[in-house]
């Protein structure tokens, strides 16, 4: 795939890419441990997307030892099929909690400024200059195809996360609609916090960009219900101030993706103004023993190591959400861009 170069527009930068029959492709995937074989990102290679986004976990780092963040890095830039994919795709990027710091950490990670400047160092994203001035590492790019403009954006959901609510109380965690040992309860406090005051301003400011279609990539999961885990619905008053956000801007075409727990879905949250899908791809390395309760899901879960895709035809008004593990494509699901519109 032939690199662009990025021009600056409006805070964000939009990158031209070649004019194929089949539209714009962006994979993506999450949660690779860097001393695995990571033969998925070949795959990922293979479909050749016009660009990739690593969803967060692109390391396990796991430590408050900087020294130790670097040096995984270190072994990631030094795998092959992850050297393969760089080669042939633009890559884009956000963190999740491993390679951020620590299982599960927020905004009162003591290392999370070091942590960003090796972030920006491994990926360099081409506004890494804009990247440095701000606190985190929210990002907003904008891609053309055949005249419409493609929008990603890449939500931090770790500098400036609240603290959990942690089940503590035996009492607290009985429910038979769970069948495993849940770990946080809903925050409902005013002030807590996913993105924080500064990044949501800015998101409101991406948000008025004009666009065909607009992916919101999160490294946790944003249409699901409340499952125990980390997802946004910890933080039931920040998803909803999401969906509020959205309609208050009057935007259309928005789809979210997300990774962190290990296997894939697709979910539709109904209760918008408009259906927000969001295809969950977890791990490209990475696996768990089974998949949380979700009401939302719409297809799935795809258990087996995987990457997604998202295929855009804007100007056939059309969308496709796909699953790919080793044996092929697992999951496959087309809407057309008039059901994510203000009726």
């Amino acid at each position: 795939m032939k690199q662009m170069i990025p021009l600056i527009l409006l805070s964000c930068l939009i990158q031209t890419i070649p004019l194929f029959s089949q539209g714009f492709s962006l994979a993506f995937g999450s949660c690779l441990h860097q001393e695995k074989e990571l033969s998925l990102l070949s795959k990922a290679k293979a479909q050749s997307p016009n660009a990739f986004v690593f969803l967060g976990d692109n390391i396990y780092a796991d430590t408050y030892d900087s020294m130790q963040i670097n040096a995984a890095y270190q072994s990631l830039a030094c795998n092959p099929n992850f050297q393969a994919l760089k080669r042939s795709v633009s890559l884009y990027a956000t963190w999740d909690d491993h390679d951020y710091g620590m299982d599960d950490v927020g905004k009162y990670y003591p290392l999370k400024e070091a942590s960003k400047r090796m972030f920006t160092s491994f990926f360099q994203p081409p506004n890494r200059t804009q990247l440095l001035s701000h606190q985190g590492i929210y990002q907003s790019y904008l891609f053309r195809c055949r005249g419409k403009k493609i929008q990603l954006i890449l939500l931090d959901t770790r500098t400036f996360r609240s603290s959990l609510k942690r089940i503590n109380k035996p009492s607290e965690e009985t429910d038979s609609y769970y069948p495993y040992e849940r770990l946080y309860l809903p925050v409902y406090t005013e002030d807590s916090s996913m993105l924080g005051e500064g990044q949501w301003a800015w998101l409101a400011k991406q948000l008025r960009v004009k666009s065909a279609v607009t992916i919101i990539a999160s490294s946790t999961q944003f249409a699901t219900e409340y499952n125990g885990y980390e997802t946004w619905a910890n933080f039931p008053n920040e998803q909803e101030r999401m969906r509020n956000l959205i309609y208050a801007v009057q935007k259309e075409h928005v789809v979210f993706i997300s990774g962190d727990v290990h296997y894939a879905e697709l979910s539709k949250d109904c209760t918008s103004e408009y259906p927000l899908y969001d295809l969950t791809s977890s791990g490209i390395s990475e696996s768990w023993g089974f998949a949380a309760p979700n009401v939302h899901r719409e297809d799935g879960p795809v258990m087996e190591n995987n990457f997604g895709v998202l295929r855009i035809r804007p100007w056939r008004n059309e969308l496709t959400f796909l699953i790919y593990t080793e044996k092929g494509l697992r999951l496959q699901r087309t809407i057309y861009l008039n059901e994510l519109e203000f009726k």
